[in-house]
């Protein structure tokens, strides 16, 4: 698990760490991927059969970061 430690305090993932987000899978996992990454503590809340209730914790710092890491790939995208 990467923790928060990678990131510079107000900056999005490095490339590298976005373009593991992006081939995760779902935009789900993407989702959950980049908060991991951010440095939030994702948890698994429950479960019911195959579905999974994932829960999210941390810092508005970390969410911030989580943000501007969703936006870059939003315009990465675009740019495509």
């Amino acid at each position: 698990m990467t923790t928060h430690a990678s990131f510079d305090a107000g900056k999005a993932p490095a490339d590298g760490q976005l373009r593991d987000a992006l081939d995760a899978g779902d935009d789900f996992s993407r989702i959950l991927t980049l908060a991991r990454e951010a440095g939030m503590l994702v948890t698994l809340d429950g479960r019911i059969g195959r579905e999974k209730y994932p829960g999210i914790a941390g810092s508005l710092n970390a969410f911030r970061r989580v943000a501007q890491a969703l936006r870059n790939a939003s315009l990465q995208a675009s740019a495509r």
